[in-house]
C-alpha cells in the first residue's frame, strides 16, 4: 500500500480511472438499494412469473320482443305552402288520433321530421317553380306488438307515403343480459375445470373478468295476407310477426393457477 499512493500521484490518468470506477460502483449500489426497496414496498407481490389460464364462455338467452318501432310519414305537394301544410297536417293529425284510439300513448308518438322545400321543373333548361312540398314523419313505439298490424293498416287507410323502419326490440333488456351473463360464467367455469384436470393443475382465484356481446335483432317476419279480389275490396291489415331475439354474452375469465 505504501507504493500504491505514490504511483497514483505520479500517474494522473490512473487516478482518474480509479475515480471513475468508484463512481460506477457507488451508482450501482444506489440502484440495487432502490430496487430492493421497491420489492419490499409492494406487499404480497411475487417476483416469480404469474401462472394463469384464460377461458371464454358463451351465454345465450332467447326471448320474444315486447315493443315495436315504426316510422310513419306523409309528403304532400301543392302549388302553395299553406295548402300543402293544411293537407299534410290534417292527415297526420288524423293519424295521431287513430293511433291513440288503438291505445298508443302520446309519449310513444314522436315527431322526427318536418320540412318544407320548393319543387322546380326545368322546361328548356329554365327553372320554373312548380310548388312546395311539406314532409312530416313520426316515430311510433308500439308496446303491444299484436297491434302492429292495426297500426300499419291505419297508415294505409290514410294513404301515408312514408312508411318504414319497422323493428322489434326489448324495452328493458338488462334482466336478460344478466341471465345470459350467468350462463356465460358457468360455461367458462365448466371449461376451466375440465381443462385444469387434463393439465393436472388446480384453479386459483379469479384475476380478471371481461365480457362482450348484446342483442341480435332479427328482421320482422311478414306473413302472407289475402289482399282480396277486385278494386272495391277492403285491404286487410298486413300480418307481421315479431319473431324472437337472442341475447348473447361472451365472458372471458382469467384464473390464477395454484
Amino acid at each position: 500500500m505504501e507504493t500504491f499512493w505514490p504511483k497514483i500521484k505520479e500517474n494522473p490518468i490512473f487516478a482518474i480511472l480509479l475515480a471513475v470506477l468508484l463512481a460506477v460502483l457507488i451508482v450501482g449500489l444506489i440502484f440495487w438499494a432502490r430496487n430492493l426497496n421497491k420489492q419490499n414496498y409492494y406487499i404480497g407481490k411475487s417476483t416469480e412469473i404469474q401462472r394463469t389460464i384464460s377461458i371464454s364462455g358463451e351465454g345465450k338467452v332467447t326471448t320474444i320482443p315486447d315493443i315495436a318501432l315504426v316510422s310513419l310519414g306523409l309528403t304532400t305537394e301543392k302549388p302553395k305552402v299553406a295548402d300543402a301544410q293544411s293537407e299534410n297536417s290534417k292527415t297526420m293529425n288524423s293519424l295521431i288520433d287513430k293511433l291513440k284510439l288503438l291505445g298508443i300513448d302520446s309519449k310513444d308518438i314522436k315527431t322526427t321530421n318536418y320540412t318544407i322545400y320548393p319543387v322546380y321543373d326545368y322546361p328548356n333548361n329554365n327553372q320554373v317553380l312548380r310548388g312546395y312540398t311539406v314532409s312530416q314523419d313520426v316515430q311510433v313505439k308500439i308496446r303491444q306488438t299484436d297491434k302492429v298490424d292495426d297500426v300499419l293498416k291505419v297508415a294505409g287507410d290514410l294513404n301515408l307515403n312514408q312508411i318504414g323502419g319497422l323493428s322489434f326490440d326489448i324495452d328493458d333488456p338488462e334482466g336478460y343480459r344478466q341471465e345470459a351473463r350467468i350462463k356465460a360464467l358457468e360455461n367458462a367455469k365448466q371449461k376451466a375445470d375440465a381443462l385444469s384436470k387434463i393439465m393436472g393443475v388446480k384453479l386459483g382465484k379469479v384475476i380478471s373478468f371481461s365480457e362482450s356481446g348484446g342483442i341480435n335483432t332479427p328482421y320482422p317476419i311478414y306473413a302472407k295476407a289475402d289482399m282480396g279480389i277486385g278494386g272495391g275490396s277492403v285491404a286487410p291489415a298486413p300480418a307481421v310477426e315479431a319473431g324472437s331475439q337472442e341475447i348473447i354474452i361472451d365472458a372471458t375469465i382469467v384464473y390464477e393457477l395454484d
